[in-house]
């Protein structure tokens, strides 16, 4: 298996109108029926943090998919951990908080090619 992959970034302005553009994006991207809804759940959550502008990463490994949502403001508890990242948690293969803590990423196991 092959782990060469892409990496795609995105900065969007901390706007609710932005989670459309971050679902098309995402789906573009990544042929995985969660990863809209993931990414989707991360930019709200660091949406909610009260940063100025959110940055989306977007990055591929081989069968793995990993996607971040990142501000510059630290989360509180009830963004980290709260109810879009229980959905998060669910729909991904792995999820956490970013090590500065301003951000949140979701890994997702891509379907098999063979």
């Amino acid at each position: 298996m092959s782990e060469s992959g892409q990496t795609w970034r995105r900065v969007l302005e901390a706007h609710p109108a932005e989670a459309r553009l971050v679902r098309r994006w995402v789906g573009s991207r990544l042929e995985h029926p969660d990863a809209p809804q993931v990414a989707n759940e991360l930019f709200v959550s660091v949406l909610a943090s009260g940063s100025p502008v959110i940055d989306m990463t977007l990055s591929t490994a081989g069968q793995r998919a990993r996607i971040t949502a990142a501000g510059a403001v630290e989360l509180k508890l009830h963004h980290s951990h709260g109810p879009g990242f229980h959905i998060v948690s669910g729909l991904s293969s792995l999820s956490g908080l970013n090590t500065d803590g301003q951000g949140l990423w979701a890994q997702l196991t891509l379907k098999d090619e063979t």
